[in-house]
């Protein structure tokens, strides 16, 4: 569980991230999912956009993949949406 300075610490290290995943008119599969984990083990903090196109809310995005991953939501601001899962041997984002 991130505390609100830890959220506040990731928002503004995230603003300075490009997008590297969109979620389109499929939402989210198998593969999405997948997708994610592998960024998150890398990054640790990633930046998503759910398209127009896409039959879910990107609140509702944010949650499924949060809950499929076990990442933890830090952000939602319109369609884009931001990730965070510690990696504990070789962490990136350092508090």
């Amino acid at each position: 569980m991130l505390t609100s300075k830890q959220r506040a610490v990731l928002r503004g290290i995230a603003s300075t991230y490009e997008t590297i995943l969109q979620i389109g008119k499929c939402g989210i599969s198998d593969t999405l999912v997948q997708q994610v984990q592998d960024a998150l083990r890398k990054r640790e903090l990633i930046k998503l956009h759910v398209l127009d196109n896409c039959l879910l809310a990107a609140r509702e995005a944010a949650s499924q993949l949060a809950d499929a991953t076990g990442a933890e939501v830090v952000q939602v601001i319109g369609s884009r949406l931001v990730l965070f899962l510690r990696n504990p041997k070789e962490p990136v984002v350092k508090f």
